[in-house]
């Protein structure tokens, strides 16, 4: 399970479950959602648009059943020059291997160190310098190439 031991929420709760549920809609590629640690109309659209998606009964509440189905909810790793370990090199393996010629990368290799070879990647066409804003970039362009069961997904 990618989000144990998380309480059940309904419209109005607050705090840092109401964070990771967010985090963990956005990952869904629900946009609209803002991680402000508030259960509101974005956030509460956004569970029943994934519980309808999930065929989860709609209503709007997350319970054991939602957090089950949601991808991992935790806080993203903030990547920069001379991160290393095992979440870069998962990247890596995205970028390299994940989905060929569907991004328009240059392949740098695997090698765990984010440094001046893995910080920067050409995707779609445009050049993206060091991420700085990963779980944006995360949701855009990692998320929709694996799925939210991947291991990849598992770990951040």
């Amino acid at each position: 399970m990618a989000n144990p031991g998380q309480p059940t929420l309904s419209p109005g709760a607050t705090g840092s479950s109401v964070r990771r549920l967010q985090r963990a809609l956005r990952r869904t590629l629900a946009f609209t959602v803002t991680v402000n640690g508030k259960f509101d109309t974005a956030t509460k659209d956004a569970v029943k648009d994934f519980q309808n998606s999930e065929a989860i009964p709609v209503d709007g509440i997350v319970g054991p059943q939602t957090w089950a189905a949601l991808p991992d909810g935790g806080p993203m790793p903030l990547l920069e020059k001379g991160s290393k370990g095992e979440v870069v090199k998962r990247l890596q393996e995205v970028l390299t291997n994940g989905a060929p010629g569907a991004w328009n990368t240059t392949p740098q290799g695997i090698d765990d160190d984010f440094g001046n070879r893995a910080n920067h990647v050409h995707l779609s066409g445009k050049h993206w310098a060091a991420i700085r804003k990963p779980a944006d970039w995360w949701a855009r362009f990692i998320l929709p190439q694996v799925t939210k069961q991947s291991p990849l997904c598992a770990s951040v």
